[in-house]
């Protein structure tokens, strides 16, 4: 990982750029900019990930379709208001970019470690296949106030694990970012496709309130 970056959040994806790069927003005179890019899985499938950008990264014209990168950051979350109402947005805030010439020197092209505190009393369910699955919303801390709010994916054990866990609990997670495509209905009846963003989680620790710094000690792993 780069150095000068939160330690409580931590992600790198690597893949293909499969978007044109377009304008998100400007801070303090800094523009950033957002595209997607390809992720592939283990499997033969890939997560389709929106990635932020500064300008003084890299420069927009680097990024054309196709173009192989990794990038190193965090996963964020911010609010947006439309006629529908409060929509969370989540994207990768790139803090290093490296172009690649070949995706294949990529050992593990998505991973992701959060630290933070359940904000919501986490959800366990059944798909209609049977696999047991637990919904977790992590909000992980940021500076100036600020805390993003990450929904996970808790799978099998760890999901019967994470059923029992409380509101304001510390947890670290590890695992990958993946897009999810779902169907919305509408009151008139329309179904349109959607994507959501979530962790899927591979590891997970609760992180003992009585320690001096978060995860020492024996914390139960699962």
């Amino acid at each position: 990982m780069v150095g000068n970056i939160i330690e409580n959040n931590m992600a790198t994806v690597a893949g293909k750029v499969v978007s044109n790069v377009e304008f998100s927003h400007a801070v303090y005179g800094e523009g950033f900019y957002s595209f997607m890019l390809e992720v592939p899985r283990l499997s033969e499938s890939c997560d389709v990930i929106p990635v932020t950008i500064s300008e003084r990264l890299t420069s927009k014209e680097r990024l054309t379709p196709g173009t192989l990168v990794e990038v190193e950051g965090q996963f964020r979350s911010y609010n947006s208001y439309t006629s529908e109402g409060n929509k969370l947005l989540l994207t990768v805030f790139a803090r290093e970019i490296t172009f690649l010439d070949d995706d294949k020197k990529v050992k593990n092209p998505n991973q992701i470690f959060l630290n933070g505190f359940i904000c919501k009393k986490p959800i366990y369910r059944t798909t209609p296949f049977g696999r047991e699955i637990t919904d977790i919303l992590l909000a992980v801390n940021r500076p100036y106030n600020k805390s993003d709010y990450i929904p996970c994916i808790a799978w099998g054990r760890n999901a019967r694990f994470s059923e029992k866990l409380n509101v304001g609990d510390n947890i670290k997670i590890w695992g990958r970012i993946q897009s999810r495509e779902y169907q919305k209905k509408y009151e008139s009846g329309e179904v349109v496709t959607k994507v959501a963003y979530e962790v899927s989680i591979s590891k997970m620790e609760v992180v003992e309130r009585d320690k001096e710094s978060p995860g020492s000690g024996d914390s139960p792993k699962t």
